[in-house]
């Protein structure tokens, strides 16, 4: 099944939001995990410092992965990579562009990614809540972008 009839199958439970929607925070979900895996990576370099990289031998570093090392990404982190997507791709017309989809906040957020978990779509873990996704930021606020040249990958204190 394609991505497109996954996602048909969950907006047919809750037709809230927009296939866009969906669509949207998934695209969210990989910018942050991709942050959050070149994040770890320039960690470990700092910590290993210069010269080669010393292999594994076969076998290794197959047991399963703790939640800090597998690519899992919090409520919060998610919301604020989906900041980052919207003013990259939509600019001025982030907060515009969500509203015909349904994502009015990040509860919207909330409510997208639980519906996938829900279906099967995604996973969560033991300390994952819904009530992560509640109030990260205003949409009104955080979509405007700024007049100057900062730059949109900022993350909000």
């Amino acid at each position: 099944m394609d991505i497109r009839e996954q996602l048909a199958r969950v907006i047919a439970t809750d037709s809230r939001y927009t296939i866009e929607a969906y669509a949207f925070v998934l695209e969210g979900l990989k910018h942050a995990r991709s942050r959050k895996l070149r994040a770890r990576r320039r960690k470990q370099e700092r910590t290993r410092g210069p010269g080669p990289r010393k292999k594994r031998p076969a076998g290794e570093g197959s047991e399963p992965k703790s939640e800090k090392e597998s690519g899992h990404v919090t409520g919060r982190e998610l919301c604020l990579a989906a900041r980052q997507v919207a003013l990259r791709y939509y600019g001025p017309m982030a907060v515009t562009v969500l509203d015909q989809w349904g994502v009015r906040s990040t509860s919207d957020i909330g409510e997208i990614v639980y519906n996938l978990i829900r279906s099967g779509d995604l996973d969560k873990t033991p300390s994952d809540k819904r009530s992560d996704f509640d109030d990260v930021y205003d949409f009104a606020t955080a979509l405007r972008p700024k007049m100057s040249f900062d730059d949109p990958d900022e993350t909000l204190s």
